[in-house]
């Protein structure tokens, strides 16, 4: 390969790294070109280009484009799927997984995700959960579920929430009327609270036939007299 040509590759290789958020590495070693076609094709329905690098050339370009956590995976012959924007990352690692376990020849070396290093373990647990249509389908079911019973409360009769709002008006005023201290007696009128003390009756002025204390009765004294001087 001329040096121009090795330029353009680099510069093409640099392009699709600095494009690509997701890619996954493979050792290729063993495989025939028949399987390399299915594995391409199976990649390309998931959204990945299947490509065969020289270590080289790739190390310049993961250079140039910062993505130096690539440089450890690039040990022997190495194969890179590009996982396009609208790639089916899990499909991909599906059919990487798939690929290495019915060839038992190619060996899945890792990745990288949104710019993180992916080991190889990883790589096939991602491989293990449901496509992409599933995963959608579950979180939908997860966020529609409590709406649903919302949707059930709320579609509830009328009637029914104005009973629970006035049980609870009445809990409430039941609460506030044991929790208030008693109102004080309010003070009486002035005439039922305090009544005019009554006047003491005025002293009887004595009778006359009673003897006021210390002096004899004047009538009869006279009476006494008189008799005497007619005897």
């Amino acid at each position: 390969m001329r040096r121009d040509q090795k330029e353009q590759v680099v510069e093409e290789l640099t392009a699709r790294l600095k494009a690509a958020d997701t890619l996954l590495v493979a050792d290729y070693r063993g495989l025939t070109m028949p399987q390399i076609d299915d594995l391409r094709s199976r990649l390309l329905e998931s959204g990945a280009r299947f490509t065969v690098v020289k270590n080289t050339l790739t190390r310049r370009a993961a250079e140039a484009a910062g993505t130096e956590a690539l440089l450890t995976l690039l040990d022997g012959p190495s194969a890179i799927a590009f996982l396009e924007a609208d790639g089916d990352m899990v499909a991909a690692a599906k059919a990487l997984a798939d690929s290495a376990r019915e060839t038992n020849v190619l060996e899945i070396r890792g990745g990288i995700l949104q710019g993180r290093a992916m080991t190889a373990d990883e790589v096939q647990s991602l491989a293990k959960l449901p496509p992409e249509e599933v995963l959608r389908g579950q979180v939908l079911g997860a966020i529609v579920a409590p709406l649903t019973a919302l949707a059930g409360l709320l579609s509830a009769p009328l009637q029914n929430l104005v009973g629970l709002i006035d049980a609870r008006i009445d809990q409430l005023g039941g609460e506030e009327a044991e929790a208030a201290p008693e109102p004080a007696a309010e003070a009486a009128p002035a005439e039922e609270e305090a009544p005019a003390a009554e006047e003491a009756p005025a002293e009887e002025a004595p009778s006359e036939q009673e003897p006021v204390a210390g002096e004899e009765p004047a009538t009869e004294e006279t009476t006494t007299d008189e008799s005497t001087e007619e005897e």
